[in-house]
């Protein structure tokens, strides 16, 4: 082995030379500019110096360095401690979460700039799919995850553990031209089985009106299912209306929404502008007070559609992981809560 390796040092040296010869004289063609890389809505902004290289030297490059790459041993799994140098955090999951997660992570950076964090949305049941299949260190979720998905994860051999992180309360929105300002759960399961299907049957304009909902591997998708569309009773089959509009995001819903003077939809209070659209007061019955959704609000309880939001871990967290965590679940992790929209944890108490 020793003299192998002896022989690719001897035929290397005389290539790294030409190399070096080849990059010198193409030092005049090579300017440098500034590149902005955008990632939205999952991912931040990320600006870096990048040379141009001519077409030729860039082929030779990636050939060489993919040359060294290949002598390189592989490394799997979702995160990487790197014996106390840089370590990096997957964190997949919620799109309600998405800015959240993101802003955690920036600002966790401060607090230990040795560790990455790298946060992608795609929807809650996406995040607890990668939990599970180990591609993950955090899966974000705007629900619990269902008692079959913790099974087939622990016949995977994953052990999933739910941490609650925050709460959020889900706005109903509308158009703010529509003249309808309070609804009742009742209702609104009405409207999205089908069952009521123009505005004038709740006092507004004879419109027909349009559904709009996250798509079916979003949790706030299956939180409306369980929560207004079947009103909690778990007996219950009613599915949404095959009209409804299926949105791939929270943006996607407001979008629709101030578009559409006919539309309704729903979306994490955090997500919600006022000056775009209109919210409305929510009740559990005809015969209960309509309350907005707010920070106080949910976190008191009178808001009648308040969750929590979850990250789940594979086994108990260790390392770089349970850190991260602790300091979420800290005064300084529960302000950019806040911050944000959301009901920080203990704000109730």
């Amino acid at each position: 082995m020793f003299r192998r390796l002896e022989g690719m040092r001897r035929i290397t040296r005389p290539r790294a030379r030409w190399l070096h010869n080849l990059i010198s004289q193409s030092q005049d063609r090579v300017e440098r500019s500034l590149y902005v890389q955008k990632i939205l809505p999952t991912s931040v902004e990320v600006t870096f110096s990048k040379p141009i290289i001519p077409p030729a030297l860039s082929l030779l490059l990636f050939l060489v360095a993919f040359s060294v790459a290949g002598c390189q041993p592989s490394r799997a799994g979702a995160s990487v401690e790197d014996g106390g140098q840089r370590r990096a955090i997957q964190n997949k999951g919620s799109d309600t979460m998405v800015n959240l997660a993101l802003a955690w992570a920036e600002a966790y950076q401060v607090v230990d700039p040795s560790v990455d964090i790298a946060v992608t949305g795609g929807g809650s049941g996406t995040g607890i799919a990668s939990l599970m299949n180990g591609t993950v260190d955090i899966a974000n979720a705007s629900r619990a995850m269902k008692q079959e998905e913790i099974e087939d994860a622990q016949a995977n051999g994953i052990d999933p553990i739910e941490h609650v992180v925050a709460i959020d309360a889900l706005a109903i929105v509308v158009h703010q031209d529509n003249p309808v300002d309070e609804i009742t759960i009742e209702q609104l399961s009405d409207m999205f089985t089908g069952r009521i299907t123009n505005w004038k049957e709740l006092g507004g304009r004879d419109a027909p009106i349009v559904l709009v909902s996250r798509e079916t591997n979003s949790g706030t998708h299956v939180y409306f299912l369980e929560e207004v569309v079947r009103r909690g009773d778990s007996n219950n089959t009613d599915i949404f209306a095959p009209q409804t509009l299926l949105m791939p995001s929270s943006v996607g819903i407001t979008s629709e929404v101030q578009r559409n003077p006919n539309a309704i939809g729903y979306d994490g209070l955090g997500y919600v502008n006022p000056e775009h659209e209109k919210v409305l007061a929510i009740s559990e019955s005809e015969h209960s007070s309509f309350t907005l959704p707010s920070v106080e609000t949910a976190a008191s309880g009178s808001y009648p559609l308040s969750r929590n939001l979850y990250m789940y871990t594979a086994g108990v967290p260790t390392g770089s992981v349970a850190d991260y965590l602790n300091w979420i679940l800290s005064n300084e992790g529960q302000s950019i809560v806040a911050e944000l929209g959301f009901v920080p944890l203990g704000l109730n108490e």
